[in-house]
């Protein structure tokens, strides 16, 4: 499933054919949300949840999560 698809006309003298844009995966978007949730917990949560230590932790948490969303919409 995608986020935000979108469609465009395009205009020369009359309307010429139309753009698709198919968006992004939901997962990724939920992937994005997890993460910015998780950076505004801010660096005083850091030592205690112990997930912010290297960009490839923060993926895979950000992804985990995103997997956690995906699974739980799909019930």
């Amino acid at each position: 499933m995608k986020a935000f698809p979108s469609s465009e006309a395009i205009y020369r003298n009359d309307i010429v054919g139309v753009k698709e844009n198919s968006g992004m995966d939901l997962r990724d978007y939920f992937a994005g949300q997890a993460l910015a949730g998780g950076l505004e917990q801010g660096v005083e949560n850091d030592m205690q949840t112990n997930w912010w230590h290297s960009p490839e932790r923060i993926a895979k948490r950000a992804y985990a999560i995103a997997d956690a969303m995906m699974e739980e919409r799909d019930k």
